[in-house]
């Protein structure tokens, strides 16, 4: 799998292409605020040795940047040589905020606002009381509501996170969780609210964190234990979204199709059935000796295991984390499924293989709407 192509091999594609003025210089801007959020109290000379651009371009970007507000430039930059000092640039954390709901299988509605920088504002918490359809969706309004009238600085755009199948135009296509079926999110809060909105699942969300954070590199395959079983795909840095965002439906993979355990999909054998916290809570609860218990615990490691060795395979992933309450999935859970990954795979594949959990909190979902608004936006990688 092909990685991330540098930036400055970026910015010489962009000169080569011959593509038109105004989006070679939007990609300029985005490419100069990646690197200053990435690198802060970078200089123009920095910026121009980074990209490959000249000190002119820079310095024409980076005027625009401080006109908007967006960044800033104080002191000196610690690198010293001859001539005047260079002045040192950061992001203006506090010249736009950005407001982020995260509505899931939990029954709380989440929310938060976050500077450019990606430092917490505000953060609130209200409990959904069961509500789904028409009634999920007033929960969700009124906590932007809420949020937006926190804001002290102008809104940069909102991050909607919720459970469910949703395609890149901000469709919840199905939510069984929220009782949603062809709900026009993005729309409905783009008209209610006047702002940029975009909308995501709760998973691809938590996966776009834990990229976002340094926690993982340009390409991951985060699987999501919670009530369901979930998964997202990135690769060099994209999400890979499917038909319709049907992509990630990992949890009714078929791992024993003689399973007697029924799915919430109406289907036996799925990988859900097995490793859904519920369902592995209630059989360990059930099991009459702690070698009963271990075995719970290896058997739906073997079923990720089993589910995983294809995928890993046929994309060549080299980095997987999963997500969810570490008491059921660290220890002998992932190793069952790492053994049962090095049976099943080349062991050139096997070798090359990081199986983990993921460094992702409560608030992931969260930050990773974050970090697609900002990157949608203001185009900061």
């Amino acid at each position: 799998m092909s990685s991330q192509p540098s930036p400055i091999a970026a910015a010489s594609a962009v000169s080569a292409r011959g593509v038109r003025p105004q989006d070679a210089r939007l990609h300029h801007r985005a490419l100069v605020l990646s690197l200053v959020r990435r690198h802060p109290d970078s200089s123009r000379a920095d910026l121009a040795r980074l990209t490959g651009l000249s000190r002119v371009a820079i310095s024409e970007v980076v005027a625009k940047l401080i006109d908007d507000g967006i960044v800033g430039e104080h002191g000196q930059n610690r690198k010293r040589g001859p001539g005047a000092p260079a002045r040192a640039l950061h992001i203006q954390g506090d010249a736009r905020h950005v407001v982020t709901v995260a509505i899931s299988s939990a029954d709380t509605v989440e929310g938060a606002v976050f500077d450019l920088n990606g430092t917490l504002v505000s953060a609130v918490s209200e409990p959904r009381n069961g509500a789904v359809g028409k009634d999920a969706l007033l929960a969700l309004d009124r906590m932007l509501q809420q949020l937006l009238a926190t804001a002290e600085a102008p809104i940069l755009g909102i991050g909607i996170s919720a459970s469910g199948i949703i395609d890149t135009q901000g469709i919840v296509r199905s939510s069984s969780h929220l009782e949603w079926e062809s709900l026009r999110l993005r729309e409905h809060i783009e008209a209610r609210t006047g702002l940029p909105v975009s909308v995501t699942n709760g998973v691809t969300a938590i996966g776009v964190a834990e990229v976002a954070s340094g926690a993982a590199p340009d390409d991951l395959f985060l699987i999501r234990v919670g009530n369901g079983v979930g998964a997202v795909t990135i690769v060099n840095g994209a999400v890979v979204h499917g038909t319709n965002g049907i992509a990630g439906e990992f949890g009714h993979v078929i791992v024993d199709p003689s399973s007697d355990q029924l799915c919430q999909c109406g289907r036996r054998g799925c990988l859900e059935a097995v490793l859904a916290v519920p369902g592995l809570r209630a059989r360990l609860a059930a099991a009459s000796s702690a070698d009963a218990r271990s075995q719970v615990l290896q058997d739906a490691g073997h079923a990720l295991g089993t589910a995983l060795a294809p995928v890993v395979t046929a994309l060549g992933l080299a980095n997987v984390a999963i997500s969810g309450p570490a008491d059921l999935l660290d220890g002998t859970l992932l190793a069952a499924c790492r053994s049962t990954l090095d049976a099943r795979l080349f062991n050139v594949v096997a070798q090359g293989l990081q199986v983990r959990m993921a460094e992702s909190d409560e608030s992931a979902r969260l930050r990773g709407v974050f970090a697609i608004v900002i990157s949608k936006e203001l185009g900061i990688a």
